[in-house]
């Protein structure tokens, strides 16, 4: 917290986090008493934490399944909560990501649609061990074919390149803070 602290103070708004009980330890009480304070979560959202994590996130960036979506509407509709979903590709193809891959898109976008869930846009993380620009023009392609504003992809060590292919939200936060420990 003593890193944080002085970002609020300086007018940082927006935090991201990966793990919900993290955050609900971190941030509950900064939230309850500065109402500006936007929080993301970025990490891999399990279903049995979507009620806690309605409460105190105003972004959610891995949406990837129907399931988890129904879930997130759900639990919003009954905090009289709207927040803001970035669906989660699979844009590498990778087995050990989460998200979905790039033939489902049409799909889960009509169900969270459906559902009124707060689509926003998309969020990928590209393979780590290759140049990520062909997949980071990519993902500005499906964001563009679906009209989506905002686009949420690039980290420490590519969101230059990320923000060349029009991201929007950049997770950058071991440049700042360090890697976690």
């Amino acid at each position: 917290m003593d890193n944080i602290l002085p970002l609020i103070e300086h007018g940082h708004l927006d935090f991201g986090e990966n793990k919900v009980q993290e955050a609900i330890d971190k941030w509950a009480e900064i939230k309850s008493n500065k109402s500006n304070i936007q929080l993301h979560m970025i990490g891999k959202l399990q279903t049995n934490k979507v009620k806690f994590a309605v409460k105190l996130f105003d972004y959610i960036h891995s949406v990837d399944s129907e399931k988890l979506a129904k879930k997130i509407a759900d639990e919003q509709s009954k905090v009289q909560r709207n927040i803001k979903v970035f669906i989660q590709v699979n844009i590498g193809d990778e087995n050990q990501k989460s998200g979905i891959n790039i033939d489902e898109i049409n799909n889960l976008v009509i169900f969270c649609k459906k559902i009124n869930l707060n689509v926003i846009g998309f969020m990928c993380i590209p393979p780590a061990d290759i140049d990520p620009t062909d997949h980071f023009k990519e993902m500005n392609r499906i964001n563009n074919i679906n009209n989506f504003e905002e686009l949420s992809m690039g980290m420490s060590s590519d969101y230059k390149k990320a923000a060349q292919y029009n991201s929007t939200y950049l997770r950058i936060g071991s440049n700042i803070f360090g890697l976690r420990s």
